[in-house]
């Protein structure tokens, strides 16, 4: 165990989130290993502070100074733990890049989370989220993860059921909220592969092509997402910035009679998602920006930096574009980005 903690302060934090907000974290500790948090969770003083994990910094907006301590998540490794007759069983640090550990998987000969390439952040945010894209969740793919608990020094399994996961959700956001960090996360990579392609956009990108491979529906969906989004390097942003919100049957039909052209996607529980993307369109706001913070040209869900934005901005932004899709459709808007 080391003897002391490599902590910093007053570290600037906008080369750490992908919106490019300036803030400062008061304490900064980058996490390297699992022997830190325990010495960490042994100390009064740091364990009183309020705490921020950062991994990727992808779906997080900073509206000011943090004051307490931020955890930027280090920790590496990538490993084949397990396999039995129908799955490769394949663990990531919670520290490790999301599409470099999908890319990794895909080098392996191993398909599964092909669909979810270029999302970005890091492995152990994925699950509070619930990520997914292109017709694949995360929770599609979960095996187990492990987490540290703060108040206690403990490190805690969790399974597919533990983490009670819906549409970009999961008991991170409610029961085990702020009380821990993801140290790591398996997945079960199916040995008898499919594709999947029930999203538009892939499917007609691979209409050629008779028996796609998951590297080959990788490199598409790269393609795909980086024709529709702005490379954060680039344009501060956080990727989708709502959820496609959930709607009764009635409400949709009622919805369909005023807007035929409506986008909306049938639910098992027999909801409907609608196309969040395409109700901020259609309420005006495409290309749009208040102040420094603006609505992407080429697509209506993303929010972005049009340099020096603040916290304060972005929110405004969100919050305008939310009352006008109520008041045209009746359809309440969710952020997905937490705000601090």
């Amino acid at each position: 165990m080391p003897t002391q903690l490599p902590l910093q302060t007053d570290v600037a934090l906008d080369l750490l989130n992908t919106f490019g907000i300036a803030a400062t974290a008061r304490h900064f500790l980058h996490l390297t290993a699992i022997d830190q948090l325990q010495l960490l969770s042994e100390l009064p003083m740091l364990a009183s502070l309020p705490r921020l994990i950062l991994g990727g910094g992808s779906n997080v907006i900073l509206t000011r100074d943090f004051p307490g301590l931020v955890l930027h998540m280090g920790l590496r490794g990538r490993e084949l733990v397990d396999e039995d007759e129908h799955d490769f069983y394949v663990r990531a640090a919670g520290g490790e890049n999301w599409h470099e550990f999908v890319s990794w998987t895909l080098q392996q000969g191993w398909g599964g989370l092909e669909n979810l390439s270029l999302i970005p952040g890091s492995v152990g945010a994925a699950p509070i989220q619930n990520i997914g894209a292109y017709g694949v969740e995360l929770k599609d793919r979960f095996h187990s993860l492990h987490w540290f608990e703060f108040a206690t020094g403990k490190v805690h399994s969790l399974t597919l059921a533990d983490c009670q996961f819906a549409y970009r959700d999961s008991v991170f956001k409610h029961g085990l909220r702020d009380l821990g960090v993801i140290l790591d996360v398996t997945f079960a990579l199916p040995k008898h592969w499919q594709p999947q392609l029930g999203y538009g956009d892939v499917a007609q990108s691979l209409a050629s092509v008779t028996q796609p491979t998951a590297q080959q529906i990788s490199t598409t969906i790269c393609a795909i997402r980086q024709s529709k989004l702005p490379d954060p390097h680039i344009i501060g942003n956080a990727g989708s910035f709502f959820k496609n919100p959930l709607v009764s049957a009635e409400q949709r039909q009622a919805l369909l009679a005023r807007y035929p052209a409506l986008i909306s996607y049938s639910q098992p529980d027999g909801r409907y998602k609608l196309a969040a993307g395409w109700l901020i369109e259609q309420a005006g706001w495409k290309g749009r920006a208040l102040g420094n913070a603006g609505v992407y040209a080429r697509q209506a869900l993303v929010l972005v930096n049009l340099g020096g934005v603040t916290g304060a901005a972005v929110l405004a932004l969100a919050q305008s574009i939310q009352a006008d899709v109520m008041q045209q459709f009746g359809v309440q808007l969710e952020t997905e980005p937490v705000f601090v």
